[in-house]
């Protein structure tokens, strides 16, 4: 299926006219840009988030602005980790990046339709999904695993989304906390590139670019893992 009628679809399905106007005028015209030119601009936002010379925002003309709708020129599949926020780690104001955060950053039927939208809908040209050392929620999981005992309460859930990364790393020589924090990402990255019908076929059409990343609680750095 083209991703033009899926797109049509989506767009039928989650507000049509509302969401055709927003394609034709922009409430950021600077967002508008290809898979590449997204993730370079990602790239140097962390860059000058990691020296710290972050941009002044505007924040009071930008609400203005998106007040009719929305055009981020990023998706980031993020740890719900009080320690990562994506907004700051990659210098960008209101209605540049559309965000889903969860512990363990997986991505759970909820986060791939959310996913969906904001490639159909909103255009969307890059996702990034971002881990992170020393994540709490892969080193539950790890724990859990070897000691055979569930988790309290819903717990278990993300135990459960995480479990296969863990299994994958630990035939992995190596630290096995950080190997299953990136098998982590990289399943997940695997897993929203190809979602059907409207992931897999943006990026087959090269509308769409999913890529890895880590983020290091020390330096702020994001380092990139896959790109696609």
């Amino acid at each position: 299926m083209m991703l033009f009628a899926t797109s049509a679809l989506a767009a039928a399905a989650f507000g049509g006219a509302a969401s055709a106007k927003e394609a034709k005028v922009p409430p950021k015209p600077q967002n508008v840009l290809s898979p590449d030119a997204a993730l370079k601009r990602l790239m140097e936002g962390n860059a000058r988030y990691v020296s710290g010379v972050s941009r002044r925002h505007d924040f009071k003309h930008e609400r203005e602005a998106l007040v009719g709708g929305q055009n981020p020129y990023a998706a980031v599949l993020s740890c719900a980790d009080s320690r990562i926020a994506p907004e700051y780690a990659f210098d960008t104001g209101r209605g540049d990046l559309f965000v889903c955060r969860v512990a363990g950053n997986f991505a759970g039927d909820e986060t791939v339709a959310s996913m969906e939208y904001t490639v159909a809908v909103l255009g969307t040209p890059v996702i990034l999904v971002l881990g992170h050392d020393n994540c709490g929620a892969v080193d539950a999981t790890i724990k859990s695993l070897k000691d055979d005992k569930p988790q309290p309460g819903h717990i278990p859930l993300l135990v459960a989304a995480i479990a296969p990364a863990v299994k994958t790393a630990a035939q992995q020589s190596g630290n096995a906390l950080d190997n299953a924090i990136r098998q982590n990402v990289l399943d997940n990255v695997a897993k929203l590139k190809s979602a059907t019908p409207i992931l897999n076929a943006a990026v087959e059409q090269g509308k769409l670019k999913v890529v890895g990343g880590l983020y290091r609680l020390r330096t702020g750095t994001v380092e990139l893992l896959a790109q696609g």
